[in-house]
């Protein structure tokens, strides 16, 4: 949590704050009676088990928008207020997708060590493709997946968008299968649910364009990680970039290892300096007005 926001707090609270907590799950269930609120990224698991021996809590406070690892009908059934910081890692998400597919797309950064070792791979990265003109497909469309519109278009992308909750406005809608059958470029932007569990599997990636960049930075289980590997170590897909898994940390020995053009990154697109005060602003400033 950004050090300014827990300065914010302690000016109005007794705070407990360690970074190594939510990790430490004997230690967190013993402190946590004590609490008023609690304050936590993805991987704390507040369950029935934790609210049990939180007899105080009357808020929780989560440094991020996914609420998947938040019992949150447990939390309502106890009267605690559940409060995100939505909308406040947008632009990060955004901007590492869009970076994801010009990467992905190009084909051509990574040639840093060859060319500095002598070699000259002037030919074989020459025929990168461009990301004006291409058609990019967006899969849910809150706010991160419209602020990943609005930089795309800027650049030139043609863009059109599916969500079953609400019809998208201002882009072209599409049901999914027609929007992965006509994207250069796929973009997952849906939490994570018994219906969005492996949303992407073996039947959807086949019917994705030859040489479509899939990016899923929304949450692990939305892809099947062995299909999508399976796809790309065939050629079916020119690339993927995921920065969320079915088990974190990504297992050893995971089908995605070794698969070519794939890009890992391990649960950071909406983590940047910037997106943290903001991230932890919002949530210390929530969590105290519903305490005091």
């Amino acid at each position: 949590m950004d050090e300014a926001a827990v300065a914010s707090l302690r000016g109005r609270f007794e705070v407990a704050y360690s970074p190594s907590l939510g990790a430490e799950r004997a230690a967190l269930l013993d402190a946590v009676g004590e609490a008023d609120a609690l304050i936590v990224r993805n991987r704390t698991k507040v369950d029935r088990e934790l609210l049990q021996r939180a007899g105080r809590v009357r808020v929780v406070g989560r440094l991020g928008v996914g609420l998947d690892n938040i019992d949150v009908e447990a939390c309502k059934a106890r009267g605690i207020a559940v409060f995100p910081a939505t909308g406040a890692n947008a632009l990060s998400v955004a901007e590492y997708v869009i970076c994801s597919a010009m990467l992905l797309l190009r084909g051509a950064y990574l040639s840093s060590a060859a060319v500095a070792a002598g070699a000259w791979p002037r030919e074989p990265l020459s025929s990168g493709r461009e990301l004006g003109a291409k058609t990019l497909g967006i899969v849910g469309f809150g706010l991160i997946g419209r602020t990943v519109g609005r930089l795309a278009g800027g650049l030139g992308m043609h863009l059109c968008a599916f969500d079953p909750a609400q019809p998208p406005q201002g882009v072209r809608s599409l049901g999914l299968d027609a929007l992965l059958a006509e994207s250069d470029v796929v973009t997952l932007h849906m939490p994570l649910t018994a219906e969005t569990r492996n949303l992407v599997g073996r039947e959807r990636i086949a019917l994705m364009k030859p040489g479509a960049i899939l990016i899923n930075t929304a949450r692990g289980g939305v892809v099947d990680e062995a299909a999508l590997a399976r796809a790309l170590i065939d050629g079916r897909l020119g690339g993927a970039a995921l920065d969320v898994f079915e088990n974190e940390p990504l297992p050893a020995g995971s089908p995605l290892a070794g698969a070519p053009n794939l890009l890992l990154t391990p649960h950071i697109a909406g983590l940047t300096r910037e997106s943290n005060e903001r991230v932890s602003a919002m949530v210390a400033e929530r969590v105290s007005a519903a305490l005091l």
